[in-house]
């Protein structure tokens, strides 16, 4: 199976904290958004947190 290519992304990997699965999977099937955009919001907020954020 090829890897889809990707224009507006960018592939990498990483882990949660087992106790944070639930909620984040819970979260994604209640507002039915995905996963990959819940993680750019969280990722947004704290680069303004932090205030990092470019563009």
């Amino acid at each position: 199976m090829a890897n889809p290519v990707l224009v507006n992304r960018t592939r990498f990997t990483s882990s949660l904290k087992n106790e944070l699965m639930d909620g984040f999977d819970k979260l994604a099937e209640e507002t039915r958004i995905p996963k990959t955009r819940l993680f750019d919001e969280a990722i947004e907020d704290l680069l303004k947190k932090y205030e990092k954020k470019d563009g």
